[in-house]
């Protein structure tokens, strides 16, 4: 079983995530964490008017969730993401450890990481070091 860490960019319909942003970010955690990945962190990146119509939907709103699955799922992922008509669209992208760790830290100002509970108190100079080797 090879997991690896994930950035995933969902284009969520505005007007749904303004009625229920509670459960618009509960429903794509409980999407990764159903098949077996783990939510490091998650939060709502932009909302504004799109460039062109998608689904019929002028408005979106990104949202950027940060996890680790198992590799052999993301295909059931991008299959829920494709079949839920609240996603208008995905993009996934795999980073190294260190990127992640500190995408992580940068989304959690409190420090906290919520895959594991513990405070990361890595420095932004140590990161770049870490990602030049």
């Amino acid at each position: 079983m090879t997991t690896n860490n994930y950035e995933g960019m969902f284009l969520l319909d505005s007007a749904d995530y303004a009625s229920d942003p509670d459960g618009m970010s509960q429903m794509l955690t409980e999407l990764i964490e159903r098949l077996g990945g783990t939510v490091a962190a998650h939060r709502p990146w932009q909302d504004g008017r799109l460039a062109y119509e998608i689904k019929g939907r002028r408005k979106g709103l990104h949202y950027l969730v940060m996890f680790t699955l198992d590799t052999s799922k993301m295909a059931e992922v991008n299959r829920a993401c494709r079949l839920n008509e609240k996603i208008l669209r995905t993009l996934f992208i795999t980073h190294p450890k260190v990127l992640f760790d500190a995408t992580v830290a940068a989304i959690n100002p409190d420090g906290e990481h919520a895959e594991s509970g513990e405070a990361t108190e890595e420095q932004p100079a140590e990161v770049a070091e870490a990602a030049a080797e």
